[in-house]
């Protein structure tokens, strides 16, 4: 049975840092990612990474979030910094197998107020 463990979400001021951690039950080929939802808005990718490490990104949190992970604890990592007001979501994550299907996390909040 697939578990996607998310932590990390929270209320920050605009400006600051938060980092999200999901620890998933998967193997190694699956691509893991973290998506979000904002209020009335469609979910969308905001990062992904493979477990050899190529990364990809939103344009709106380039160079602001950074995608990990580490192998070894099978867990993906998100690093927010210089958030945002238009950052606020639940952030779920993903992980995705080679022939595409996906399972999801509970998701976490993220407030960021301005």
């Amino acid at each position: 049975q697939v578990r996607l463990v998310e932590s990390g979400g929270g209320l920050v001021q605009a400006g600051g840092s938060l980092r999200l951690s999901c620890a998933a039950s998967v193997s190694l080929s699956y691509v893991l990612g973290w998506y979000r939802q904002a209020p009335g808005k469609q979910r969308e990718l905001v990062a992904s990474i493979t477990s050899g490490g190529s990364t990809n990104y939103a344009d709106s949190v380039k160079g602001r979030f950074t995608i990990s992970r580490d192998n070894a604890k099978n867990t993906v990592y998100l690093q927010m910094n210089s958030l945002k007001p238009d950052d606020t979501a639940v952030y779920y994550c993903r992980a995705t197998s080679p022939s595409g299907f996906y399972f999801s996390g509970q998701g976490t909040q993220v407030t960021v107020s301005s």
